[in-house]
């Protein structure tokens, strides 16, 4: 058993709330840009006193519409200014928000807001209220839904008009620091999702500790951060509260789909995101040099890029050889790739899933360094990361200031500290379970180096055993597979089976230009293309580098590709972009059974 800790950089306090955050940010800070929202295209600053002034008018609504203390309020939306006014709101209304993911079916919003006993909900779309009112009649303590699309807020500040500024801030003092701030409901891999309570001191010592840990990054009056990920999921939520904690300034857009128009227009110093968007945008920055005719200048840039950075780490430093080709190509490649970004970014934080060495290695040598985390809903989010000033790539970095991680026996994470979540809402049994002698079970395998840094190697549940008694770890080589430009997905199978396979996902976007560089026919899919000997020649030096990280008892023996892409709307990945591996084996059964029967 092993254990590392760090001393609290920021002291939690003995009570008040989220809430105290916007109104010492107006006393503080009152002409500084905290916040930004889209109008007409462009983007319009909100300084810290117009923010606070939004929040208490929609807080007022949520009060006049019969929002008691305690009362859950469901919160259905896209990444938006709005998802932040409201969840400031329902808190100073004493409430606790219970975010829903806009991708939710409706029987998955009637569940979350079911089991949570929303007296209300915000929701974004026609769709979304659609949804909820398909399932209103399971509901019975739903009382109200006001629409985001539909004028939500202004209804909302007309209801409230009536009261004053000081019946809000009266009722916003109510909660403790060990009040329920939210529920928020696990992404369900296996199972229906269960409701992590997290109070008010949970992200209290959570965003604190992260802010003061990283305090280049939340200069106020200087950096800012552009959210595309969900807010409903933790990681999201643990930006916005840091944010406005620090206070930076804040904007939030609803997806990836325009990432480069928003980046250049925000020109965030931060970015945050999963390995998928580290992957595209390394993926199609190379794309583009090879369509150009610079392809052997970008390879050699990223050469370069890789083993300036690992030279960072040797005592001896770069060699004044390689210093030379690094400035060289500064200007020639690393620039473009920073205006990609931008233009201001020094760093992003990356969650959700391993980045790999060669792309941590590989940012950081263009001078973007994006240093990983780890945590999970449980843990209020980060529940370790790497320091701006000690990056350790191949790991997810110190544990979270305040915190103790430990390793027990059977190499299973357990975790210690303020941030961790209260209980499983209406759930005894799994909250036993899982905080059990004071400790929470993460249910991941993993190990600390002697400087206390921790690295994830896997899931207990899904360790899978071959035929022959081997276990294996499925990320490490699923994490290597997927740094290829074409591959989008790929799931180790093999439990029970003589040997490791793995099914394969095709990255669509960058498909067409491959398609179109080895002269495949206009229009062709990962469908038409999957036995194409060309293509499998592509995937199998995918696979070939995953297996050069494994031992050949590991390595995948075969694969399939799938004739389309893993997403939400097939139900295969979660929001947080987590593979459901078990809905996958199931509904991928027999392109499993061909990989052992061919």
């Amino acid at each position: 058993m092993r254990e590392f800790s760090l001393p609290a950089l920021y002291e939690v306090p003995a009570d008040g709330n989220l809430t105290d955050i916007v109104r010492r940010n107006a006393e503080r800070h009152p002409d500084v840009a905290v916040i930004a929202r889209k109008v007409d295209g462009a983007w319009e600053d909100l300084t810290a006193t117009a923010f606070l002034a939004e929040v208490r008018a929609a807080a007022k609504g949520l009060m006049a519409s019969g929002v008691q203390p305690g009362d859950r309020v469901g919160l259905l939306s896209r990444t938006r200014y709005e998802w932040t006014l409201m969840d400031f709101a329902i808190w100073s209304a004493g409430a606790v928000t219970v975010p829903v993911y806009e991708t939710s079916s409706p029987e998955q919003i009637e569940w979350i807001l079911g089991d949570s006993g929303a007296v209300a909900c915000v929701v974004e779309t026609p769709a979304h209220a659609a949804s909820v009112e398909s399932v209103r009649g399971g509901l019975p303590a739903l009382k109200h839904v006001w629409q985001l699309d539909a004028g939500g807020v202004a209804e909302l500040e007309r209801a409230g008009a009536g009261l004053s500024d000081e019946a809000v801030d009266e009722r916003s003092a109510l909660a403790g620091a060990d009040d329920p701030a939210t529920i928020v409901y696990t992404s369900g891999t296996t199972g229906r999702p269960k409701g992590c309570v997290l109070t008010h001191r949970s992200f209290f010592a959570e965003c604190g500790n992260v802010v003061a840990r990283l305090k280049p990054l939340f200069r106020t009056g200087e950096c800012s951060v552009l959210l595309f990920l969900p807010v409903a999921h933790v990681f999201g939520r643990l930006v916005e509260v840091a944010a406005l904690m620090a206070p930076i300034r804040l904007g939030l857009v609803p997806d990836i789909k325009h990432l480069t128009d928003e980046l250049a227009s925000f020109r965030p110093t931060m970015v945050l995101g999963v390995p998928r968007v580290f992957e595209k945008v390394y993926n199609s920055a190379r794309a583009k040099a090879q369509a150009e005719g610079k392809g052997k200048i970008f390879d050699k840039a990223a050469d370069t890029a890789i083993a300036y950075s690992r030279a960072l780490d040797t005592p001896q430093g770069p060699s004044l050889g390689l210093k030379l080709k690094h400035k060289l190509f500064a200007k020639l490649v690393y620039s473009k790739l920073h205006t990609v970004l931008g233009g201001r970014g020094e760093y992003a934080i990356s969650g959700g899933a391993p980045l790999g060495e060669r792309l941590g290695h590989f940012y950081r040598g263009i001078g973007f360094s994006v240093l990983e985390g780890y945590g999970l809903t449980e843990s209020c989010a980060a529940t370790a990361f790497n320091p701006w000033d000690r990056q350790k790539i191949g790991t997810v970095g110190q544990p979270l200031p305040g915190s103790v991680v430990r390793i027990a026996d059977d190499g299973e994470v357990l975790l210690h500290g303020e941030h961790l979540f209260d209980r499983y809402w209406n759930n005894e049994a799994a909250t036993r379970e899982a905080l059990a002698d004071g400790w929470f079970h993460t249910g991941d395998i993993g190990t600390l180096d002697e400087d206390g840094y921790l690295a994830i190697t896997g899931r207990k549940k899904e360790i899978i055993v071959t035929a022959g008694g081997k276990n294996v770890a499925p990320a490490v080589i699923e994490d290597r597979i997927r740094g290829h430009a074409l591959v989008a997905e790929c799931m180790v199978v093999g439990d029970g089976r003589p040997f490791v396979g793995a099914l394969v996902t095709v990255d669509e976007e960058f498909l067409v230009r491959w398609a179109a560089d080895h002269g495949k026919p206009e229009g062709s899919t990962a469908a038409s293309l999957r036995e194409d000997p060309e293509l499998l020649a592509e995937i199998q030096r995918a696979v070939d580098d995953g297996n050069a990280a494994v031992s050949k008892a590991e390595s995948v023996r075969k694969f399939r590709v799938l004739p389309s892409q893993f997403t939400e709307e097939s139900g295969h990945i979660t929001p947080s972009l987590k593979l459901k591996r078990g809905v996958v084996l199931k509904d991928f059964a027999d392109e499993i059974e061909a990989i052992y029967t061919r």
